[in-house]
């Protein structure tokens, strides 16, 4: 048992890579068997991560949660600006600008409405629970646009590790309500064509949500949906850290 110990020690990047592997798989067996898709694997695993998180956070009492557990301390890593970033980066990489371009301004609007109504939501609910102060109530807000935009905004203006939490489960409850609701609203809102389609993925903003959504809708809407919903979540990260928190600062103080 100690030799195995070490070497998951040794190797903590590759162990953390295979673990989140395997949650990633049986999130998608218990969203298939189970909810039948309703709600996103994706949803699913970031619930046992936070889930895990908290519970290795209180194991080893330490500060980093589960990466303070030795065996585990790949986490610290694999969760650190680098991985994020580049995550960031590479799901920006399959959107095309050209093919946003048909939408016309009003794709171009629908993302910039998303981003500010969903801010503002999350800015609404971070104030009914006490929050008082720029910071918090940023990444709140950000957390409501999409559970990527949440940790991202969190860590570039120096969110506590509570808040960043309650902005992650923010966007994992936006998803599954996306991905439940629009198969219901999509006969009353028109949503049965491409156009349709990338200017309610750019209202929307969560990819997983969205994707999910126009499955159990119409599979074809898919990638048009996706689509501007990337460009939804690469424009988040950019606005509610700089211009949204500026705003925030200027409203509550700094």
């Amino acid at each position: 048992m100690e030799i195995i110990s070490k070497f998951l020690q040794k190797n903590g990047l590759v162990f953390a890579f295979l673990a989140v592997g395997v949650i990633i798989y049986l999130s998608g067996i218990i969203s298939d068997k189970l909810t039948r898709r309703k709600i996103p694997a994706s949803a699913i695993a970031i619930l046992a991560g936070l889930v895990i998180a908290y519970f290795g956070g209180v194991y080893s009492g330490g500060e980093k949660g589960i990466a303070d557990v030795k065996i585990f301390s790949g986490f610290g890593t694999m969760g650190g600006a680098m991985f994020r970033d580049f995550a960031i980066v590479s799901t920006a990489m399959g959107a095309s600008f050209l093919v946003l371009r048909r939408t016309g301004w009003v794709g171009a609007l629908s993302l910039f409405l998303g981003i500010v109504l969903s801010f503002l939501g999350g800015v609404a609910v971070a104030l009914l629970w006490g929050y008082r102060d720029a910071v918090s109530l940023t990444a709140i807000g950000a957390g409501a646009c999409t559970y990527i935009v949440g940790p991202v905004t969190g860590a570039a203006i120096g969110a506590s590790s509570d808040v960043i939490a309650l902005s992650i489960a923010a966007g994992v409850v936006k998803a599954i309500v996306v991905t439940i609701g629009t198969p219901f609203v999509a006969k009353y809102i028109g949503l049965n064509n491409p156009h349709t389609a990338l200017i309610y993925g750019g209202l929307m903003g969560t990819t997983s949500g969205v994707t999910a959504g126009l499955a159990a809708t119409d599979p074809k809407l898919v990638p048009y949906g996706a689509l501007t919903a990337t460009f939804y979540t690469g424009l988040g990260c950019l606005a509610c850290p700089s211009i949204l928190y500026l705003l925030m600062r200027l409203t509550f103080g700094g």
